[in-house]
């Protein structure tokens, strides 16, 4: 059995196995999609913010709204500072029936992990662990941005604070960012959904087929996941592919995290270049012979 079927035949397993396919969800008198908007909702959602997390289309989210208004058990209103923004809450009826929803999956979960020894137990919770964080870097796109896009600014606008925070004398944005609509090289910046959550660049160097790596840079949000390693491994596909042979970058000792990445990902320590004063230490990467 290949890769995909192995996936597709753990989701029917799965989704049977919860019983998430059933119109009874929990053995409750609602199917899954409605039972997931109450719990959702808790103690108040902006509408939008709720289509966001549940990954549902505007159209489909307003028929289930509208079915649990005609049920008693949520309210839609107008927010009260904006009203272009609607708000929905849980009436005490619908309060009522997401706390016995919330009771009924706690048991069935507990069903699920009673027959488990506590080894066992600890395994499963590890490989769900494993999934989630898998699935979550998969489902992150990585994009050529222009240096100056505001998404890109904004990720470095973080970035520089962190490292004012991390450095023992500061960091001065002015003197280690590059400067926006300057980049002679490529900016790769990383998105889960609609949020920006990384970002990296490469820049030529005066020497042919040299390029330095500049701006590593993994959001708190998104750390764990291994997005570092995809982005310096798509940031050296498109040096590659712009002709760059030789990868070189600069960084400071207190950065333990990146300086272990590039020492995995086959980055040789070498002499100091440049001038740039946060660099304490210095690296560089052969990719390709040649140069176009």
């Amino acid at each position: 059995m290949d890769q995909v079927e192995r996936v597709r035949e753990f989701n029917r397993y799965y989704t049977a196995r919860l019983g998430v396919l059933s119109d009874h969800y929990l053995g409750g008198r609602r199917p899954l999609s409605e039972a997931r908007v109450l719990f959702e909702i808790g103690s108040g959602a902006d509408v939008r913010d709720l289509r966001g997390r549940l990954g549902l289309d505007s159209g489909y989210l307003s028929r289930l709204l509208r079915t649990l208004t005609r049920q008693g058990l949520v309210e839609v209103r107008p927010h009260p500072s904006d009203g272009r923004v609607r708000t929905v809450v849980l009436t005490s009826s619908g309060a009522r029936e997401r706390a016995d929803l919330d009771a009924r999956a706690r048991s069935s979960v507990s069903s699920l992990l009673g027959a488990l020894s506590s080894g066992e137990r600890e395994r499963l919770i590890e490989a769900q662990d494993v999934i989630r964080r898998l699935l979550r870097l998969g489902a992150v796109t990585i994009s050529s941005v222009p240096d100056d896009d505001p998404a890109a600014r904004a990720c470095l606008q973080q970035y520089a604070e962190e490292l004012a925070s991390r450095f023992p004398s500061g960091y001065d944005p002015s003197v280690g960012l590059v400067p926006p609509g300057s980049l002679d090289g490529t900016f790769l910046l990383a998105r889960e959904g609609s949020a920006a959550v990384g970002c990296v660049c490469w820049e030529r160097m005066p020497a042919p087929g040299v390029a330095e790596i500049r701006h590593l840079w993994v959001g708190a949000s998104a750390r764990g996941l291994g997005l570092g390693r995809r982005l310096l491994a798509e940031l050296e596909a498109d040096a590659v592919a712009h002709g760059i042979s030789r990868l070189r970058l600069g960084t400071h000792s207190s950065l333990t995290e990146a300086i272990s990445l590039y020492r995995h990902s086959g980055y040789e320590e070498i002499p100091p270049y440049g001038e740039v004063v946060y660099n304490e230490l210095n690296f560089e990467k052969v990719l390709a012979v040649g140069v176009r």
